[in-house]
């Protein structure tokens, strides 16, 4: 298994829901930024858990959901953005570090 290079992962999703969001970036951007992050640090929280036998990976789909539903919920709560815009920068956000993610944990979360 590889470990998760946070930088890059945080990066990658930045860029695709910079892309996603289009127009609306400026308006959600920094609760998008503080949201990745979270997530990233989720990931990151994930593997050390899985690696140390504390967490399996049904629990780590569980504690990928609440910070993605928590993630969702804070950027559809701005002025302007609705869940399907918000859902679409996720998913592009995700998608892109899928594999990386996967790959480094050793089990299929995204």
């Amino acid at each position: 298994m590889e470990n998760i290079n946070t930088q890059e992962v945080l990066n990658d999703m930045l860029v695709a829901a910079r892309t996603a969001f289009d127009k609306d970036w400026e308006k959600v951007s920094d609760y998008a930024k503080a949201e990745l992050e979270k997530l990233t640090m989720t990931f990151t929280q994930i593997e050390i858990l899985s690696r140390t036998g504390q967490i399996t990976p049904a629990e780590s789909s569980v504690l990928f959901e609440m910070q993605k539903n928590t993630a969702r919920a804070v950027m559809a709560g701005l002025e302007g953005m609705s869940t399907i815009i918000v859902e679409n920068a996720l998913n592009a956000a995700l998608n892109v570090v899928r594999d990386a993610i996967n790959r480094a944990l050793g089990f299929v979360l995204l």
